[in-house]
């Protein structure tokens, strides 16, 4: 356990930068271990983070905290923080944007409000803001940025010099080097990301965005113009322009240039040296597999990004991350990540990618046929109130009757399964097969529905709050999609096959190309066309139809709350047994 205090640099005569006279350096400590560090875009998102497993929550206003959709006003602030403490969380506050002429007179405020509220932490860039607030509020821990983009040791010497009491190392910084920096920085406290949105460039420095839509990322303002669909052309001799698909027997014939899809005539050459080409959309960072490279040096904070994510993502990403470290800490030799990559196969992404976690990023880093971001599940709905016999559950996609859905607990290792074949109005007891999610609506789901969870298990451990996902349905296109990323993944983890992930990037170009907008779901529809095998509640086939016998008793013999294996889930190996 080590102690630091912050020491205070002499400051020039001007008064508006004096401290207090009563502020006091703060005295900062280590934690015994790792926190998981969640992000909150809202209020309603800090209070799924503190439900669902979250040590510390981020946040901040949107004009001084890199978001600027941000929903956070300063009473949010206020509230967040009361609420967190109450709970026994940390908090710590974003004022990390690289400030112009016109952010400085809003400073004193600010930071005069911050020291009120009592933040665990302000998260700073700008070496004047920082500067600023060790002067006017010396009490505040202060954080550096991953803005700052500190990669080595000596820039965290040099922070901690300057009286930071952590460094939020960047996205770029390898396992190696971070644990290089924490042999050498061992009194001075580590972030580093886990998981979230890579930036195709170091973070925070690209002028895409400036470029496209005049929004300027280092003021919180990103319009992810890496993200959006571009269309490769040539340049012929005559002076014509054309569409081009890309083989290996024309590369070298033409000039290549950029189109994006909403400036048709807009084209921007591509350069390529001799390390290759620039690929603008990367996978989503997911250091899951890797959790214990970082868990075993003591990195004091695991940060997951995403402010601007939905309610669903929290949820599932914190509690996904709490299961995996509080198991690491319980049984480090017997610790595997798969359980929990299958949870994070839940939410929807862009395919996961170690990316700079040993050192140099791959090809398999970067998404090359499709950039939407989605998962097998989505978020159905949330519980909004636990009564004597039935949840309330506000909509927040469409249902439809036969939809398999998951209460998530915060408390119990597995989701509860359940098929609905019909959706109770809460409000005014109307039955509809199908509700749309436009209104805001609320279903009532009756306790007697769960004909295999004792009422008071559901009352105690499907809290307000929980939430409720949904088998979504997908285009042929995003089914192909995610399966050359996993293949990906599994490359990047050592394990994969180089010709089977050629084969599904075939399969899924062609997916692409043809363009299809049927949807399917994996599970069946309404349980007559088979059976997903899970044991759902409701399932009137799973536990009624005579073929599923011997899977009703293998999961019978499973612990309380244990679903099937894949294996046995499978309705053609299932039937088969039977």
């Amino acid at each position: 356990m080590s102690d630091i205090t912050l020491a205070l640099m002499p400051e020039e005569n001007d008064m508006s930068c004096q401290p207090d006279e009563m502020a006091k350096p703060v005295k900062v400590r280590r934690p015994d271990r790792s926190e998981l560090l969640m992000p909150a875009g809202n209020l309603e998102k800090l209070k799924m983070a503190v439900l669902y497993g979250a040590d510390a929550i981020y946040m901040g206003t949107p004009d001084m905290s890199l978001r600027t959709k941000s929903q956070m006003t300063l009473d949010d602030v206020v509230e967040g923080i009361e609420f967190a403490h109450k709970h026994g969380k940390r908090v710590y506050l974003t004022l990390n944007l690289f400030s112009h002429n016109k952010d400085i007179d809003k400073l004193p405020q600010y930071v005069e409000t911050v020291r009120k509220v009592k933040p665990d932490g302000l998260i700073v860039a700008d070496p004047g803001v920082f500067m600023f607030v060790k002067a006017q509020a010396p009490e505040l821990e202060l954080h550096v940025s991953t803005q700052a983009n500190v990669c080595s040791w000596q820039s965290v010497k040099f922070w901690k010099d300057q009286g930071a009491s952590l460094v939020v190392m960047g996205r770029e910084v390898s396992y190696p080097e971070l644990a290089e920096v924490r042999e050498k920085c061992p009194d001075l406290k580590l972030e580093a990301f886990i998981h979230g949105s890579m930036c195709m460039t170091y973070s925070g420095r690209c002028l895409l965005s400036n470029f496209m839509a005049e929004r300027g990322a280092n003021q919180g303002s990103c319009a992810n113009s890496c993200r959006w669909k571009y269309k490769v052309h040539m340049k012929m001799r005559d002076g014509t322009v054309r569409e081009l698909k890309l083989s290996e027997e024309n590369l070298e014939l033409f000039d290549f240039f950029l189109e994006e899809e909403q400036r048709p005539g807009e084209l921007m050459q591509i350069v390529e040296d001799e390390r290759g080409s620039y690929i603008l959309n990367s996978r989503d960072l997911c250091l899951m597999p890797k959790l214990p490279d970082l868990l075993s040096i003591g990195i004091d904070s695991l940060k997951v990004e995403g402010r601007g994510k939905s309610p669903y993502y929290v949820a599932i990403v914190a509690r996904a991350y709490r299961m995996a470290m509080d198991d690491w800490f319980a049984d480090p030799e017997n610790w595997d990540p798969e359980l929990y990559m299958e949870e994070l196969a839940t939410v929807p992404n862009r395919g996961y990618t170690l990316a700079f976690h040993e050192g140099r990023l791959t090809n398999y880093a970067h998404g090359y046929e499709e950039t939407s971001t989605f998962a097998e599940w989505e978020f159905a709905g949330m519980v909004k109130e636990v009564r004597e016999d039935a949840f309330i559950v506000l909509v927040k996609n469409k249902l439809e009757a036969g939809d398999v859905f998951e209460f998530v607990s915060p408390h119990l290792r597995a989701p509860i399964a359940i098929r609905l074949y019909e959706f109770e109005d809460a409000k005014n007891g109307k039955v509809t097969d199908v509700v749309n999610p436009g209104t805001n609506p609320e279903i009532r789901v009756p306790f007697l529905l769960f004909d295999h969870e004792d009422p008071s298990i559901l009352r105690e451990h499907v809290p307000v709050m929980t939430v409720v996902r949904k088998e979504r349905a997908l285009t042929p296109a995003q089914w192909a999609r995610l399966k050359h990323d996993g293949e990906a993944h599994d490359l990047e983890m050592g394990k994969g096959d180089e010709g089977l992930y050629q084969r599904k990037k075939e399969k899924l170009q062609e997916a692409v190309d043809a363009d299809q907008t049927k949807r399917s779901k994996k599970s069946p529809r309404l349980g007559t066309e088979g059976c997903c095998g899970r044991g759902c509640n409701g399932c009137m086939v799973f536990w009624h139809d005579p073929k599923y016998e011997k899977a009703r008793a293998a999961l019978a013999r499973n612990e309380q709350g244990k679903l099937l294996t894949k294996q046995q889930a499978r309705q053609e190996v299932i039937q088969k047994d039977a």
